[in-house]
C-alpha cells in the first residue's frame, strides 16, 4: 500500500501518517528502488490503533507508551488518569455552567450590573446603590469590583448593604465630588472625613481580615488614593485612617 491508501483504510490524514513516523510512533517502512514507501497490513493495523488511543483524548507522548507496553498495563494506568482528568472537568464546566446561568438570569432580569461578571454579592450590591452620575460614585463601584472574588470578601460587600440605601451616602458622594478643585487644606475635608467614617456600619470593620484593605492599605490604598483629586485623596486617607483606629479597639 502506498502512504494515501494505508491513511484512507486507518481513517487518517497522509499528514498525520508523517507526523506519526517523525514522533517515532510508527516506523517507517521499507521503500521500493523509486523511494516510495510500501506500507502493510502491520502498520495499517498499528496506524488504526494510534488513532484510537488519540480519539480518546491521550497524548502522543501517552501513546507512545502504551505502544511500548504489549501486556497493556500501561493502557490501563494511562486510560485511569484520563478518566479522573475528564471528571475534573467535567465538575469545572458544570460549576461555569451554574454560575454562566446565574449571570443569564441577571441579564434577562435587567439586573445584570455595567460591571459584567461579579459575585452574586457584589451585584446585589451595586444594584442597590442610587443611580447617579456622581463621579464620586462611579469610582466608588470600580473600587468595589476589586474586592470581589472570595466568600470572606462576600461578607464585607453584605456588610455595606445598608449604606446603599441610605439617602445620606448619596450627599456624601456629592460633597467629595465639589472638592475637585480645591487644595489640600480645604477646611472641610476634615468634617467630611468624619461623617464617611462614621457612615461605615461596624459589621463592615468586623467583616474585614485583620491584614485587610483597611488595616493595610498598601499598594492597593496608594493606587487608590491616586485616582482622586487631591482634596478628595485627603478625604479617603483620612477615612482609611479612622476607619483602621476603629478596627484596632
Amino acid at each position: 500500500m502506498r502512504i494515501g491508501e494505508l491513511a484512507a483504510l486507518a481513517g487518517v490524514t497522509t499528514r498525520a501518517v508523517r507526523h506519526y513516523h517523525h514522533q517515532g510512533l510508527l516506523p517507517e517502512p521499507p521503500r521500493l528502488a523509486n523511494g516510495y514507501r510500501v506500507y502493510g497490513v502491520r502498520q495499517a493495523v498499528a496506524l488504526a490503533r494510534i488513532r484510537r488511543l488519540t480519539e480518546l483524548g491521550l497524548g502522543l507522548d501517552e501513546v507512545r507508551d502504551v505502544l511500548a507496553d504489549d501486556a497493556g498495563a500501561e493502557l490501563a494506568v494511562v486510560l485511569r488518569e484520563l478518566d479522573t482528568d475528564l471528571a475534573t472537568q467535567e465538575t469545572e464546566i458544570r460549576r461555569r455552567r451554574a454560575r454562566l446561568g446565574e449571570l443569564l438570569a441577571q441579564a434577562e432580569a435587567g439586573t445584570l450590573p455595567a460591571e459584567g461578571p461579579v459575585s452574586p454579592a457584589l451585584a446585589e450590591l451595586l444594584g442597590g446603590l442610587p443611580v447617579t452620575d456622581s463621579p464620586s460614585a462611579a469610582k466608588d463601584r470600580a473600587h468595589l469590583t476589586l474586592m470581589a472574588g472570595n466568600g470572606q470578601s462576600d461578607q464585607v460587600l453584605r456588610a455595606l448593604a445598608p449604606m446603599t440605601r441610605d439617602p445620606a451616602v448619596l450627599a456624601l458622594y456629592e460633597r467629595i465630588d465639589a472638592l475637585a478643585d480645591a487644595s489640600r487644606d480645604d477646611p472641610r475635608i476634615g468634617p467630611l472625613a468624619d461623617e464617611l467614617a462614621a457612615a461605615v456600619p461596624d459589621a463592615v470593620l468586623a467583616a474585614i481580615p485583620a491584614q485587610g484593605p483597611v488595616a493595610a492599605a498598601g499598594a492597593y490604598g496608594e493606587a487608590m488614593l491616586a485616582d482622586f483629586a487631591p482634596a478628595q485623596a485627603a478625604v479617603v486617607r483620612r477615612v482609611m485612617e479612622l476607619l483602621a483606629a476603629r478596627m484596632e479597639r
